[in-house]
């Protein structure tokens, strides 16, 4: 309990929101009216629940822990905001205690008349009154909070139609893996065609010419289109799922990782990104796949989509379109890492040791040459990891009632590798072609198009790489 005797009257005005008076450290307040005592922001705050939003200072009752006594007002240098004196708590007990003043009973607006305030201002001892002013505390909208991206991908340009990351953006990635991989799958499809035929009959099929000539022999040269139609669907729902699911995983596993970690592992967030977008593509994919395979490589099964999708189901039911997911799999996903990672290191590659000027001086389609030359390097990767499964996939859609593990022994080792040089001829095309037209798409919607990742200023600090 603190001492009475150690109480004393202290003149503190205000005028407008500027101190007369300084106040002392440490020091405690009363309110006159009531005697309630605490710190000078929450007594000012509690003296509205008398005054309303006129508050009178012609003498609180002060005590002062450094025992001093300033009676002297200030000069103007001296003087301070009021707001510097208040902390964000005694700002938050004040807003409270005003909106229950406001809501408070027509008692309170007649408990002290206006003499009071005529009292005070004819005392010689004080200055003129101010009105209290509600201070707002600035908010930070959590909407505006930037999170975290890879380098350079946390900003985008003023001429981009949309901010990185966002739902249009991922939206108009997916369209543009429609594009991408559904017009060039159907393109290839001559060449898909004796690839296939290659890996199920290489008695027949010996070499890439031979297979054309014996097609077009038996079949014409509408013969080297089959299966045009379920590859356009096919891999259009595929290269929705893979190029915009790739996009969204990318940024959900940099927000994860961090901006430091995700430069550091870069490499690794780019398979682990690619490889979860391809699990769901290869769903979608399935079906198309397996009537594909059929119409392509059994001569008089079916001719079209619409003969072959009823005759599967009444022959396997369900099950005939999807039992060769798990081969897709391990053909697509390995392919799939392959062809993100190698193709986004490949371009950090490029425009670091061959591209003679930064990617930020290089045109439009300067850098969609970058793009076509970093896909065509990458496919053939792509093309030598994935195709060993690609050849059990061809087999086990062709044959009814075999296993990927029966097909595999039934092969070999020599047999898995049949028709990868026209794969890596298509794959290498593809691929290629996928980011050409992935990128055009990305130019013309102006999305955003972050360079390759930079090191991120605090992870330089860190290294010592900066002064």
């Amino acid at each position: 309990m603190i001492s009475s005797a150690r109480w004393r009257v202290h003149p503190t005005v205000f005028i407008g929101e500027a101190l007369q008076h300084p106040i002392l450290e440490g020091s405690n307040y009363r309110c006159r009216f009531c005697g309630k005592v605490g710190e000078y922001a929450y007594v000012v705050a509690h003296m509205q629940t008398h005054e309303k939003t006129t508050v009178i200072h012609g003498g609180f009752l002060m005590q002062s822990t450094s025992g001093g006594q300033n009676t002297e007002p200030p000069n103007a240098s001296q003087k301070r905001s009021f707001s510097l004196f208040e902390p964000p708590v005694a700002a938050k007990r004040r807003r409270h205690l005003k909106t229950q003043a406001d809501s408070a009973s027509s008692q309170d607006a007649t408990m002290y008349p206006t003499a009071l305030t005529q009292m005070a201002r004819g005392n010689p001892f004080s200055a003129p009154l101010f009105s209290l002013q509600k201070v707002e505390e600035p908010q930070q909208s959590l909407h505006g909070q930037k999170t975290r991206r890879l380098a350079a991908a946390a900003t985008s340009d003023e001429g981009d139609s949309c901010e990185f990351g966002s739902q249009k953006y991922f939206i108009l990635c997916g369209f543009g893996g429609i594009l991408s991989c559904g017009t060039t799958h159907t393109a290839v499809v001559p060449l898909d065609l004796v690839k296939c035929r290659m890996q199920v009959d290489p008695d027949k099929y010996k070499s890439i010419g031979k297979g054309f000539s014996v097609t077009i022999r038996e079949d014409g040269v509408r013969g080297l289109a089959k299966g045009w139609a379920p590859t356009f669907i096919g891999y259009s729902m595929q290269g929705l799922c893979k190029f915009g699911f790739y996009e969204v995983f990318k940024v959900f596993y940099s927000d994860l990782l961090g901006e430091e970690n995700s430069y550091l592992w870069r490499t690794s967030l780019y398979l682990a990104a690619s490889a979860s977008a391809e699990f769901f593509a290869d769903i979608a994919l399935a079906p198309m796949e397996a009537v594909k395979v059929r119409v392509q490589t059994q001569p008089g099964y079916a001719n079209t989509l619409r003969q072959a999708v009823p005759k599967m189901y009444a022959e396997e039911g369900i099950w005939a379109f999807y039992k060769g997911v798990v081969p897709l799999w391990m053909r697509q996903i390995p392919y799939t890492m392959m062809k993100f990672a190698c193709f986004e290191r490949t371009v950090e590659l490029l425009y670091k040791f061959v591209v003679p000027k930064p990617r930020s001086e290089c045109s439009k389609s300067e850098q969609l040459v970058v793009t076509f030359v970093a896909g065509y390097i990458a496919g053939v990767f792509c093309a030598i990891v994935s195709h060993p499964a690609d050849s059990v996939v061809s087999v086990l859609n062709k044959e009814k009632g075999s296993t990927a593990v029966q097909v595999l022994k039934r092969l070999g080792p020599k047999g898995v590798w049949k028709g990868l040089v026209a794969r890596i001829i298509m794959i290498g095309t593809l691929t290629a072609l996928q980011w050409f037209i992935y990128d055009s798409v990305k130019v013309y919607f102006r999305l955003p198009r972050p360079p390759p990742p930079e090191m991120p200023e605090s992870l330089k600090k860190k290294l010592g790489l900066t002064e």
